[in-house]
């Protein structure tokens, strides 16, 4: 259970309890980061990545990963960022333990001596609406390797396109390049569920979007009208060449 901090707002002086929300860790374990209660709570004017996020390592498996920043709203409309005790330098790991895979965040992990894939060629369907869209994907990540892909009947408010074991994706079959945003939210999503992340997108992406990606770990491709899926990034060239 997450733990619990009175926090007073500096702009109106009132006090709030507040508890962190709670995500769940690779390994299954219930995380909250761990709030500092020595430290007063800051007004939000300005965001950045660095800001939005904190490091929190898990206590069960010693798995570090990056959380949302804990945020407070306040009555009188001010944001406040809530403090995080910083997390401490691991002891040194052995190769390929828990603990050394720790310091970044879930992505698709794929072993850097597999070799290529030997598959059919990919038969891809000609888009016309965006539910085609969303079907090319589906059977490119079934062509990929991932099994159980399905769509819902009606696109969530989360914008999560396609899911299967261990699998989000989003479709973007609009006009606009995807946004750092649009991947940001791809990845909180996947991150919540342990599931890897992967983004189809017709209109290719904005730069910072592509750079957040490569960070990432999640793979990016672009689709034609043809329907057929292709790698724009270090991660999505790793996915195809190795498969999952």
């Amino acid at each position: 259970m997450a733990e619990t901090v009175r926090v007073r707002c500096p702009s109106c002086r009132r006090d709030h309890l507040y508890a962190a929300q709670v995500y769940p860790c690779a390994c299954g374990a219930p995380i909250a980061p761990p709030l500092l209660r020595a430290a007063p709570a800051e007004p939000i004017t300005h965001r950045t990545w660095t800001d939005d996020w904190v490091t929190v390592r898990c206590q069960e498996c010693g798995r570090q990963d990056q959380w949302p920043q804990p945020e407070l709203g306040c009555l009188c409309g001010t944001v406040l960022r809530v403090p995080v005790r910083p997390v401490s330098a691991p002891a040194p790991a052995a190769p390929g333990s828990t603990a050394s895979l720790a310091a970044r965040p879930s992505r698709i992990r794929l072993p850097g001596t597999a070799t290529a894939v030997v598959r059919p060629s990919f038969r891809p369907v000609t888009i016309r609406t965006a539910r085609d869209a969303v079907t090319a994907a589906a059977l490119y990540l079934k062509w990929l390797g991932f099994r159980d892909v399905v769509q819902p009947e009606v696109r969530p408010s989360s914008g999560i396109d396609l899911r299967g074991p261990g699998l989000v994706a989003q479709v973007d079959p609009s006009t606009r390049p995807a946004t750092l945003r649009d991947v940001e939210c791809l990845w909180l999503n996947g991150l919540s569920i342990s599931a890897s992340s992967v983004f189809f997108s017709l209109a290719g992406y904005a730069d910072d979007a592509r750079s957040r990606a490569d960070d990432l770990g999640i793979p990016l491709f672009v689709m034609d009208l043809t329907g057929s899926p292709q790698p724009v990034n270090g991660p999505a060239d790793e996915l195809v060449s190795t498969g999952v």
